[in-house]
Protein backbone atom coordinates (compact mmCIF):
# COMPACT_ATOMS: atom_id res chain seq x y z
CA UNK A 1 0.00 0.00 0.00
CA UNK A 2 0.94 3.91 -0.43
CA UNK A 3 0.17 5.82 2.06
CA UNK A 4 0.69 10.23 2.40
CA UNK A 5 0.52 11.77 5.76
CA UNK A 6 -1.14 15.57 5.66
CA UNK A 7 0.16 18.17 7.92
CA UNK A 8 0.48 21.25 9.06
CA UNK A 9 3.87 23.05 8.81
CA UNK A 10 4.26 22.92 12.41
CA UNK A 11 6.28 20.30 14.64
CA UNK A 12 3.45 20.27 17.09
CA UNK A 13 1.50 18.91 14.10
CA UNK A 14 4.28 16.34 12.63
CA UNK A 15 5.80 14.74 15.36
CA UNK A 16 2.27 12.76 16.51
CA UNK A 17 1.76 11.43 13.24
CA UNK A 18 5.56 9.62 13.28
CA UNK A 19 4.53 6.18 15.45
CA UNK A 20 1.83 5.14 12.80
CA UNK A 21 3.98 6.34 9.71
CA UNK A 22 6.56 4.33 10.85
CA UNK A 23 4.67 1.31 11.95
CA UNK A 24 3.18 1.71 8.46
CA UNK A 25 6.24 2.06 6.72
CA UNK A 26 8.07 -1.31 8.71
CA UNK A 27 5.24 -2.91 7.63
CA UNK A 28 6.61 -2.63 4.30
CA UNK A 29 4.35 -0.06 3.33
CA UNK A 30 5.59 3.59 1.02
CA UNK A 31 5.19 6.01 3.34
CA UNK A 32 5.17 9.99 2.49
CA UNK A 33 4.56 13.51 4.24
CA UNK A 34 2.68 16.30 2.08
CA UNK A 35 3.59 20.05 4.01
CA UNK A 36 4.86 22.89 2.88
CA UNK A 37 8.58 23.24 1.57
CA UNK A 38 9.92 24.33 4.55
CA UNK A 39 9.42 20.76 6.28
CA UNK A 40 11.85 18.91 4.35
CA UNK A 41 14.98 18.53 6.51
CA UNK A 42 12.74 17.45 9.25
CA UNK A 43 10.34 14.80 7.52
CA UNK A 44 13.65 13.38 5.23
CA UNK A 45 15.77 12.96 8.86
CA UNK A 46 13.06 10.40 9.84
CA UNK A 47 13.19 8.69 6.59
CA UNK A 48 10.35 9.66 4.86
CA UNK A 49 10.01 11.66 1.50
CA UNK A 50 8.35 14.66 1.64
CA UNK A 51 5.42 15.91 -1.07
CA UNK A 52 6.07 20.09 -0.91
CA UNK A 53 2.79 21.42 -1.07
CA UNK A 54 1.19 24.60 -0.22
CA UNK A 55 2.30 27.75 1.91
CA UNK A 56 4.81 28.35 4.68
CA UNK A 57 2.78 29.11 8.45
CA UNK A 58 3.50 33.08 7.69
CA UNK A 59 2.53 33.38 4.42
CA UNK A 60 -1.28 31.57 5.29
CA UNK A 61 -1.49 34.09 8.51
CA UNK A 62 -0.21 36.91 6.34
CA UNK A 63 -3.53 35.70 3.70
CA UNK A 64 -5.62 35.44 7.05
CA UNK A 65 -4.78 39.16 8.27
CA UNK A 66 -4.84 40.43 4.48
CA UNK A 67 -8.58 38.66 3.90
CA UNK A 68 -9.77 40.29 7.31
CA UNK A 69 -7.73 42.70 8.39
CA UNK A 70 -7.31 41.08 11.28
CA UNK A 71 -3.94 39.37 13.13
CA UNK A 72 -5.14 36.42 14.18
CA UNK A 73 -2.37 35.80 16.97
CA UNK A 74 -3.56 38.57 18.25
CA UNK A 75 -7.05 37.33 18.03
CA UNK A 76 -7.47 34.30 17.91
CA UNK A 77 -11.36 33.55 17.29
CA UNK A 78 -13.02 30.10 16.38
CA UNK A 79 -13.96 32.22 12.50
CA UNK A 80 -10.18 33.57 12.16
CA UNK A 81 -8.86 30.08 12.99
CA UNK A 82 -11.27 28.17 10.79
CA UNK A 83 -10.22 30.33 8.27
CA UNK A 84 -6.84 29.89 9.07
CA UNK A 85 -6.70 26.27 9.13
CA UNK A 86 -9.75 25.42 6.27
CA UNK A 87 -10.10 28.71 4.18
CA UNK A 88 -6.44 30.21 3.74
CA UNK A 89 -3.77 27.29 3.93
CA UNK A 90 -6.33 25.43 1.64
CA UNK A 91 -7.08 27.85 -0.84
CA UNK A 92 -3.04 28.65 -1.13
CA UNK A 93 -2.10 25.01 -1.20
CA UNK A 94 -4.52 22.26 -2.59
CA UNK A 95 -3.70 22.79 -6.44
CA UNK A 96 -0.12 21.98 -5.55
CA UNK A 97 -0.79 19.23 -3.04
CA UNK A 98 -3.25 17.51 -5.75
CA UNK A 99 -0.54 17.48 -8.45
CA UNK A 100 1.72 15.85 -5.89
CA UNK A 101 -0.91 13.29 -4.85
CA UNK A 102 -2.04 11.94 -8.59
CA UNK A 103 1.65 11.57 -9.36
CA UNK A 104 2.29 9.59 -5.84
CA UNK A 105 -0.53 7.88 -6.56
CA UNK A 106 -1.63 6.97 -2.70
CA UNK A 107 -4.05 4.07 -1.63
CA UNK A 108 -5.31 6.03 1.87
CA UNK A 109 -4.27 9.51 2.89
CA UNK A 110 -4.08 10.60 6.99
CA UNK A 111 -4.26 13.57 8.34
CA UNK A 112 -3.49 15.55 11.44
CA UNK A 113 -7.08 17.00 12.81
CA UNK A 114 -5.78 20.46 11.36
CA UNK A 115 -5.28 19.50 8.18
CA UNK A 116 -7.66 20.60 5.63
CA UNK A 117 -5.74 19.53 2.71
CA UNK A 118 -5.50 16.06 2.98
CA UNK A 119 -9.30 15.63 3.40
CA UNK A 120 -9.99 17.48 0.33
CA UNK A 121 -7.94 15.59 -2.01
CA UNK A 122 -9.11 12.04 -0.50
CA UNK A 123 -12.23 13.48 -1.35
CA UNK A 124 -11.25 14.63 -5.00
CA UNK A 125 -9.50 10.94 -5.53
CA UNK A 126 -12.08 9.49 -4.08
CA UNK A 127 -9.82 7.37 -1.48
CA UNK A 128 -9.99 6.05 2.15
CA UNK A 129 -8.90 8.55 4.63
CA UNK A 130 -8.19 8.87 8.36
CA UNK A 131 -7.81 11.79 10.68
CA UNK A 132 -5.31 11.76 13.64
CA UNK A 133 -6.64 13.55 16.57
CA UNK A 134 -3.43 15.03 17.98
CA UNK A 135 -5.55 17.19 20.57
CA UNK A 136 -8.31 16.43 22.84
CA UNK A 137 -11.35 16.74 20.77
CA UNK A 138 -11.83 20.27 19.68
CA UNK A 139 -14.71 22.72 21.06
CA UNK A 140 -18.13 22.35 18.73
CA UNK A 141 -17.99 25.96 17.58
CA UNK A 142 -14.68 25.58 16.13
CA UNK A 143 -15.51 22.75 14.64
CA UNK A 144 -18.47 24.43 13.34
CA UNK A 145 -16.28 27.18 11.67
CA UNK A 146 -13.99 24.70 10.24
CA UNK A 147 -16.10 22.83 8.44
CA UNK A 148 -17.58 26.41 7.02
CA UNK A 149 -13.96 27.47 6.07
CA UNK A 150 -13.47 24.33 3.91
CA UNK A 151 -17.17 24.27 2.12
CA UNK A 152 -16.09 26.66 -0.54
CA UNK A 153 -13.48 24.28 -2.12
CA UNK A 154 -15.73 21.02 -2.23
CA UNK A 155 -18.47 23.04 -3.22
CA UNK A 156 -16.42 24.48 -6.43
CA UNK A 157 -15.09 21.18 -7.64
CA UNK A 158 -18.78 19.65 -7.60
CA UNK A 159 -17.94 17.84 -4.40
CA UNK A 160 -20.83 17.22 -1.52
CA UNK A 161 -18.96 19.90 1.24
CA UNK A 162 -18.81 17.98 4.30
CA UNK A 163 -21.57 18.32 7.23
CA UNK A 164 -19.04 18.52 9.72
CA UNK A 165 -14.99 19.01 10.84
CA UNK A 166 -13.13 16.39 11.00
CA UNK A 167 -14.48 14.46 7.88
CA UNK A 168 -13.15 11.05 6.40
CA UNK A 169 -13.47 7.47 7.31
CA UNK A 170 -11.68 7.21 10.89
CA UNK A 171 -10.57 9.21 13.64
CA UNK A 172 -7.14 7.68 14.94
CA UNK A 173 -7.57 9.68 19.13
CA UNK A 174 -4.51 9.81 20.68
CA UNK A 175 -6.27 11.63 23.58
CA UNK A 176 -6.07 9.10 26.52
CA UNK A 177 -9.82 8.81 27.89
CA UNK A 178 -9.15 10.49 31.38
CA UNK A 179 -7.88 13.67 29.45
CA UNK A 180 -11.11 13.63 26.99
CA UNK A 181 -13.21 16.66 26.90
CA UNK A 182 -16.97 15.76 27.84
CA UNK A 183 -19.84 15.55 25.29
CA UNK A 184 -17.33 15.66 22.46
CA UNK A 185 -19.01 14.60 19.35
CA UNK A 186 -18.75 11.35 17.97
CA UNK A 187 -19.19 11.76 13.89
CA UNK A 188 -16.37 9.56 12.44
CA UNK A 189 -15.66 5.70 13.26
CA UNK A 190 -13.04 6.21 16.18
CA UNK A 191 -10.18 4.29 16.90
CA UNK A 192 -8.12 4.46 19.62
CA UNK A 193 -4.17 5.06 18.98
CA UNK A 194 -1.70 4.79 21.86
CA UNK A 195 -0.27 8.63 22.03
CA UNK A 196 3.54 8.26 22.20
CA UNK A 197 7.06 10.70 23.05
CA UNK A 198 8.47 11.50 20.24
CA UNK A 199 12.06 9.43 19.72
CA UNK A 200 14.27 9.39 17.23
CA UNK A 201 14.69 6.53 14.25
CA UNK A 202 15.46 3.38 14.85
CA UNK A 203 19.05 2.96 15.57
CA UNK A 204 20.21 6.62 16.37
CA UNK A 205 22.64 7.22 19.26
CA UNK A 206 21.09 8.30 22.59
CA UNK A 207 22.20 12.09 23.32
CA UNK A 208 25.11 12.87 26.73
CA UNK A 209 23.30 13.74 29.23
CA UNK A 210 24.04 15.61 32.74
CA UNK A 211 24.83 13.59 35.05
CA UNK A 212 21.89 13.51 37.86
CA UNK A 213 22.72 14.64 42.03
CA UNK A 214 20.20 12.60 43.24
CA UNK A 215 18.08 14.93 43.71
CA UNK A 216 14.33 14.55 41.96
CA UNK A 217 14.77 16.03 38.05
CA UNK A 218 12.45 18.32 36.65
CA UNK A 219 12.21 19.12 33.11
CA UNK A 220 11.01 22.52 32.11
CA UNK A 221 10.02 22.28 28.63
CA UNK A 222 8.68 26.29 27.05
CA UNK A 223 10.69 25.42 23.32
CA UNK A 224 8.36 28.22 22.21
CA UNK A 225 9.43 30.61 24.52
CA UNK A 226 12.16 33.21 24.51
CA UNK A 227 14.53 34.17 27.63
CA UNK A 228 11.99 36.57 28.64
CA UNK A 229 10.30 33.88 29.59
CA UNK A 230 12.66 31.15 30.51
CA UNK A 231 15.05 33.29 32.46
CA UNK A 232 12.66 34.19 35.33
CA UNK A 233 11.01 30.78 35.79
CA UNK A 234 14.53 28.85 35.80
CA UNK A 235 15.58 31.79 38.20
CA UNK A 236 12.43 30.98 40.27
CA UNK A 237 13.00 26.74 40.19
CA UNK A 238 16.69 26.96 40.56
CA UNK A 239 15.84 27.95 44.39
CA UNK A 240 14.62 24.76 44.67
CA UNK A 241 16.37 21.06 45.98
CA UNK A 242 16.29 19.78 42.29
CA UNK A 243 18.10 19.19 39.18
CA UNK A 244 16.61 20.90 36.89
CA UNK A 245 16.71 20.27 32.94
CA UNK A 246 14.98 22.74 30.05
CA UNK A 247 14.23 22.98 26.71
CA UNK A 248 15.31 25.98 24.94
CA UNK A 249 13.88 25.27 21.55
CA UNK A 250 16.84 26.88 19.90
CA UNK A 251 16.09 30.21 21.42
CA UNK A 252 19.82 32.22 22.88
CA UNK A 253 20.51 31.07 26.08
CA UNK A 254 22.69 33.96 27.22
CA UNK A 255 20.39 36.14 28.69
CA UNK A 256 18.84 33.86 31.12
CA UNK A 257 20.95 34.97 34.28
CA UNK A 258 20.60 31.28 35.69
CA UNK A 259 24.20 30.59 37.91
CA UNK A 260 26.73 28.18 35.57
CA UNK A 261 25.87 24.57 35.72
CA UNK A 262 23.03 24.76 37.35
CA UNK A 263 20.34 23.82 34.64
CA UNK A 264 21.13 21.23 31.77
CA UNK A 265 20.24 23.58 28.92
CA UNK A 266 18.94 21.61 25.83
CA UNK A 267 17.95 23.23 22.24
CA UNK A 268 16.41 20.00 21.00
CA UNK A 269 16.19 16.22 22.37
CA UNK A 270 13.46 13.38 21.70
CA UNK A 271 10.87 13.76 24.42
CA UNK A 272 11.86 9.97 25.02
CA UNK A 273 14.82 11.00 26.50
CA UNK A 274 14.17 13.95 28.08
CA UNK A 275 11.57 12.27 29.89
CA UNK A 276 13.76 9.83 31.24
CA UNK A 277 13.93 9.13 35.01
CA UNK A 278 11.81 13.11 35.47
CA UNK A 279 9.99 13.03 38.72
CA UNK A 280 7.92 16.21 37.16
CA UNK A 281 7.51 18.07 34.03
CA UNK A 282 6.80 22.13 33.69
CA UNK A 283 5.47 22.82 30.49
CA UNK A 284 3.11 25.13 28.52
CA UNK A 285 -0.15 22.37 27.74
CA UNK A 286 0.93 21.28 24.08
CA UNK A 287 -0.62 17.80 23.38
CA UNK A 288 2.84 16.50 22.61
CA UNK A 289 4.19 17.28 26.06
CA UNK A 290 0.58 16.19 27.73
CA UNK A 291 0.41 13.00 26.12
CA UNK A 292 4.13 12.33 26.43
CA UNK A 293 4.37 13.41 30.00
CA UNK A 294 1.53 11.22 30.66
CA UNK A 295 2.51 8.02 28.77
CA UNK A 296 5.49 8.33 31.23
CA UNK A 297 3.41 8.40 34.19
CA UNK A 298 4.88 11.85 35.24
CA UNK A 299 2.88 14.06 36.94
CA UNK A 300 3.33 18.26 35.47
CA UNK A 301 2.76 22.27 36.14
CA UNK A 302 0.65 23.24 33.04
CA UNK A 303 1.80 26.88 32.45
CA UNK A 304 -0.86 27.44 29.27
CA UNK A 305 0.06 30.06 26.48
CA UNK A 306 -2.99 29.79 24.43
CA UNK A 307 -7.13 28.73 25.31
CA UNK A 308 -6.31 25.65 23.75
CA UNK A 309 -3.69 24.94 25.75
CA UNK A 310 -5.61 26.32 29.07
CA UNK A 311 -8.46 23.59 28.27
CA UNK A 312 -5.71 20.58 28.16
CA UNK A 313 -4.00 22.20 31.28
CA UNK A 314 -7.63 21.72 33.26
CA UNK A 315 -7.81 18.61 32.06
CA UNK A 316 -4.83 17.35 33.93
CA UNK A 317 -5.54 19.04 36.96
CA UNK A 318 -9.20 17.42 37.18
CA UNK A 319 -7.83 13.92 35.97
CA UNK A 320 -5.51 14.71 39.44
CA UNK A 321 -2.20 14.08 37.59
CA UNK A 322 -0.51 17.68 38.15
CA UNK A 323 -1.49 21.27 38.73
CA UNK A 324 -2.78 24.31 36.29
CA UNK A 325 -1.84 28.28 36.34
CA UNK A 326 -4.31 29.70 34.26
CA UNK A 327 -3.11 32.30 32.03
CA UNK A 328 -2.72 35.61 34.01
CA UNK A 329 -1.79 33.53 36.90
CA UNK A 330 1.69 32.36 36.23
CA UNK A 331 4.16 34.29 38.07
CA UNK A 332 7.60 32.37 38.50
CA UNK A 333 6.99 32.26 42.43
CA UNK A 334 3.56 30.70 41.65
CA UNK A 335 4.76 28.22 39.12
CA UNK A 336 7.56 26.94 42.00
CA UNK A 337 4.83 26.92 44.66
CA UNK A 338 3.03 24.34 42.28
CA UNK A 339 6.30 22.37 41.74
CA UNK A 340 6.82 21.87 45.29
CA UNK A 341 3.23 20.75 45.91
CA UNK A 342 3.29 18.57 42.98
CA UNK A 343 6.87 16.98 44.21
CA UNK A 344 5.99 16.35 47.90
CA UNK A 345 2.10 14.91 47.21
CA UNK A 346 2.35 11.50 45.95
CA UNK A 347 -1.26 11.35 44.71
CA UNK A 348 -0.25 13.44 41.81
CA UNK A 349 2.33 10.56 40.51
CA UNK A 350 -0.17 8.02 41.62
CA UNK A 351 -2.82 9.12 39.08
CA UNK A 352 0.17 10.38 36.61
CA UNK A 353 0.84 6.34 36.49
CA UNK A 354 -3.06 5.29 36.43
CA UNK A 355 -3.09 7.21 33.44
CA UNK A 356 0.09 6.14 32.25
CA UNK A 357 -1.68 2.58 32.24
CA UNK A 358 -4.76 3.76 30.93
CA UNK A 359 -2.46 4.79 27.78
CA UNK A 360 -0.56 1.42 27.62
CA UNK A 361 -4.07 -0.18 27.26
CA UNK A 362 -5.20 1.48 24.28
CA UNK A 363 -4.26 0.14 20.75
CA UNK A 364 -0.51 0.68 19.48
CA UNK A 365 0.42 2.22 16.24
CA UNK A 366 1.71 -1.31 14.73
CA UNK A 367 -1.83 -2.52 15.26
CA UNK A 368 -3.91 0.42 14.25
CA UNK A 369 -1.34 0.48 10.67
CA UNK A 370 -2.57 -3.08 10.77
CA UNK A 371 -5.98 -2.51 10.82
CA UNK A 372 -6.68 0.35 8.92
CA UNK A 373 -4.22 -1.70 5.68
CA UNK A 374 -6.87 -4.92 6.76
CA UNK A 375 -9.62 -2.55 5.98
CA UNK A 376 -8.40 -1.28 2.58
CA UNK A 377 -7.96 -5.13 1.56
Amino acid sequence: MRIIFYNNPLTGHFLPLLPLARAMQKQGHAVAFCSAAGMASAVEAQGFELIPAGPATEVTLAEVTRRTGINMLAAPTPELVGGFFAGARVDLGVEEALAGARQWAPDLIVSEHLDFVGPLVAAVLKLPSAVVAVDPALEPELLAALASAASSQYLERGLQAPAHAQSGDWLLDLCPPSLQRDGAPQVLERIALRPEAHSAPEGTPLTPRVPGTGRPRVLVSFTTSGASELGPVLQSLSTLDIDLVATTGGAPTDGLGLTPGRVELVSFMPAVELLEGVSAVVHHGGSGSTFGTAAHGVPAVVVPGTAGQQRQAMRVEAAGAGLALPIGEQEPGAIAAALVQVLAEPSFTTEAQRIRDEIAAMPSASEVAARLIASLS
